[in-house]
């Protein structure tokens, strides 16, 4: 049974840090002195409009950072770890040396001591030097944020693609790092007597990690050869992808098993969802699509997580239409938007058409949900079924690979398959018997019209035949 190690977390709250703007903290810092040398100097009433904006500013940056805290608790929970304290660092610069000011490090020191913790984890990515000096200072373990979700991905990495990528970018990540962390890792000083096994070992651990990276970068690659040759075999029936984004726990994985009916892992822990899923589903109009289910985005996503991802990524550069899944009751849902675009930026994915989708809409008021469909937005819940016949509408409509075209057609009763085919693969709008022919009239994709052009050549004509059967008992009748 493995032992739950004992955290103390520790947030940094800076100037231009979060989803906050660097200017907009430095005009709300200015609006703060000012605010308070002149407080005393003015009346009691204009004293109170005064500072209303700027308290409304103080309790906006407040929330601003209690949520940024918040998401990196439940990094922390799911990393597996116990919180058994938490640390806030406020400073307008960074201490380049430890990141924290001299009376700060002292007590988290002493919070790390009284509570016999195991590891510190810092809410901000630390240098080299800064590690260096954190765990001489503090004697325990300290991880940064980028580590903290390296870990949650090596522990919910299961296929062999996911685990490889997983090491990749961790490897990336402890490269420029190894000098200074541990004993037999540090670089000695230059002069006599000072040139020993230091500095050979920390070289000989940068080659073997090197080599490490060359081997994975070839698997990687062997990956997305695979993924290419299993995507053109899939183009050559054209079933158009649609890929889930979205940020972390915003519900995506239980999206994709309402729609689907699979049995994703959905859990509210962060990154419960590293290796991408495929199902086809079918759209209303009887067109089929596959539905790809992909890693959630965060707020300063590790670029190094993007490059090693690449690979599963690849479903959202080829998606026909990206469903950004939003998690309506968050308060900060519009900067978590702005967070998975910058990240869509970097995949090169911002042309792709979106829908956006606000999920958990039944912990929304309805006056809530009303007005933001009346406006345009698609509401679902994945926890009830609501809107999901929309959501599928829209999908539908959106779409513009394989259109749907309407058309008539002449066949014979006896042309079972065909009919069939037409049942299963089209929506039949109107349907006409005469003799022993049958006149159908329907919505159906240009590629199951388009196969019955070449398989059945009768078919095709089947328009003009219907066109003069049509002319045929016009002139009957008036004789």
């Amino acid at each position: 049974m493995a032992v739950t190690e004992r955290a103390v977390l520790v947030g940094v709250d800076l100037p231009g840090r979060g989803f906050a703007s660097q200017a907009s903290s430095q005009r709300l810092s200015a609006r703060q002195a000012r605010a308070g040398a002149d407080a005393a100097a003015q009346p009691p009433a204009a004293d109170a409009a005064e500072l209303s904006p700027a308290l409304a500013r103080i309790a906006e940056s407040v929330a601003s950072h209690d949520e940024l805290l918040a998401e990196f608790r439940e990094l922390v929970r799911s990393a597996g770890a116990e919180i058994v304290a938490e640390v806030v660092q406020r400073r307008q610069r960074p201490d380049p040396a430890t990141l924290f000011g001299a009376g700060k490090l002292e007590e988290i020191r002493g919070i790390v001591s009284s509570c016999q913790a195991d590891l510190v984890l810092v809410d901000h990515e630390l240098t080299p030097t800064q590690f260096r000096n954190l765990e001489d200072r503090l004697e325990c373990r300290v991880l940064d944020r980028t580590q903290l979700i390296l870990d949650i991905f090596a522990g919910h990495a299961r296929t062999r693609e996911g685990q490889l990528q997983v090491e990749c970018a961790q490897l990336e990540y402890q490269l420029p790092r190894l000098a200074g962390r541990g004993r037999s890792m540090s670089q000695l000083g230059g002069g006599i007597g000072t040139r020993g096994p230091g500095e050979t070992q920390l070289e000989t651990d940068r080659r073997k990690i090197q080599r490490r990276l060359v081997h994975l970068r070839t698997q990687l690659e062997a990956v997305r050869r695979v993924r290419r040759q299993q995507r053109q075999r899939r183009e050559a029936v054209p079933v158009p992808t649609v890929a889930l984004v979205g940020y972390t726990n915003a519900g995506k994985s239980s999206l994709f098993n309402r729609l689907t009916g699979a049995q994703v892992l959905s859990s509210s822990r962060m990154f419960a969802t590293l290796d991408p899923k495929l199902r086809a589903i079918e759209l209303p109009s009887r067109r089929r699509i596959l539905l790809s289910d992909t890693v959630g985005f965060i707020r300063n996503l590790p670029h190094m997580l993007v490059s090693s991802f690449r690979a599963t990524l690849e479903e959202v550069e080829r998606a026909e239409i990206l469903l950004h899944i939003r998690d309506a009751a968050s308060e900060s849902f519009r900067e978590q938007k702005e967070q998975v675009e910058r990240v869509l930026g970097e995949l090169n994915a911002l042309q792709i058409p979106r829908i956006e989708v606000l999920n958990k809409a039944d912990l929304l008021d309805p006056e809530q949900v009303e007005a933001g469909a009346s406006a345009g937005a698609v509401y679902v819940s994945a926890h009830t079924g609501f809107g999901l016949e929309r959501l599928l509408l829209a999908i539908d409509e959106a779409l513009t690979a394989d259109p749907m075209i309407e058309s008539e057609m002449c066949l014979s009763q006896s042309d079972g398959a065909t009919l069939a085919a037409l049942e299963a693969g089209a929506v039949i709008l109107h349907r006409e018997y005469f003799m022993d022919q049958v006149r159908i009239r329907m919505r159906a994709p240009a590629s199951l019209l388009g196969r019955f052009a070449k398989t059945h050549p009768d078919a095709r004509s089947a328009e003009i035949h219907t066109s003069c059967s049509a002319k045929t008992s016009r002139k009957s009748s008036k004789k």
